[in-house]
């Protein structure tokens, strides 16, 4: 992605190389700092407010200065005016600040949109699971492991991505002991058996995607059966279709998991809807 425009609390808009933190900012020096990534359709940031409650929520669980989301609001509508996009992907950050200082750091970045996103939609993606340990099995319960929050230290998330890539796939998936389906790096999973949609619990502790909850709205009203809930590996590998979601990725068509097909190993109907339903939810504002 590209950096279009950059919006600073307590300085507005500055040119986008321009340094935006301290050396001593506690984002850099801890990784003490929650974000948010939001697909901006039409000029207009899609479901700001749920975006924003989440900030609210990961950046308590972190211990940092409360959210002000009046003025995260207003960082992205400079953002977005600098940058004069229609189509594009708005980031929202809070920082515990610099170090001693109690004093919160905020940013509205505004970027491209991932040129590769909709050629990978087309052809679907590869996936593979990869094990989290006895972590993953205690996030839900140990509120120190801040399981379900977006926060900057993203190394973990990183570091799969690109064992993804190693071992020739575009994205993975994370387990649980067990074999249990959690999440992907940066997005909800989901898969289908005949009208019937499976996607983690969120009490597994895995992030309570934005996209997913339109997800869970619109599947209803396209007569499907949503579950959720604790299921193991084997089950999303013996889907008829599947794929992942996200604000920026929206609805992305899984083909392959861990080197074999899933379902007929081609982008399902179910993803081609939901991306479609999700595209009109957008539209509508």
């Amino acid at each position: 992605m590209t950096l279009l425009a950059l919006a600073v609390l307590g300085r507005g808009v500055i040119p986008p190389d321009e340094p935006a933190l301290h050396a001593d900012d506690e984002a850099l020096l801890r990784g003490r700092a929650a974000f948010e990534t939001l697909r901006v359709y039409g000029g207009r940031p899609f479901r700001l407010d749920d975006h924003l409650a989440r900030l609210a929520g990961s950046a308590a669980r972190i211990g940092l200065p409360a959210v002000d989301e009046d003025a995260c609001r207003s960082l992205a509508r400079q953002a977005l005016e600098a940058a004069g996009a229609d189509e594009a992907v708005l980031r929202l950050y809070w920082t515990a600040g610099r170090e001693g200082t109690g004093e919160p750091s905020g940013l509205a970045l505004v970027s491209t949109i991932p040129p590769e996103l909709e050629e990978r939609r087309a052809r679907g993606m590869r996936v593979v699971a990869l094990p989290l340990g006895l972590e993953a099995d205690r996030r839900a319960v140990a509120p120190w492991l801040l399981g379900g929050v977006k926060s900057t230290s993203y190394a973990v998330n990183m570091a799969a991505e690109a064992e993804a890539r190693r071992r020739g796939a575009d994205d993975a998936v994370f387990l649980a002991r067990g074999e249990i389906v959690l999440e992907g790096p940066v997005t909800n999973v989901w898969w289908r058996l005949e009208r019937v949609l499976y996607t983690p619990a969120l009490e597994l502790g895995i992030l309570a995607g934005v996209t997913r909850a339109t997800l869970l709205e619109e599947a209803a009203g396209l007569g499907y059966e949503v579950r959720e809930g604790v299921f193991p590996l084997a089950h999303l590998a013996g889907a008829e279709e599947a794929f992942t979601s996200s604000s920026v990725r929206e609805v992305m068509p899984i083909v392959e998991l861990d080197g074999r097909p899933v379902g007929d190993g081609a982008p399902g109907p179910t993803a081609r809807e939901l991306q479609a339903a999700l595209r009109a939810r957008a539209a509508q504002g």
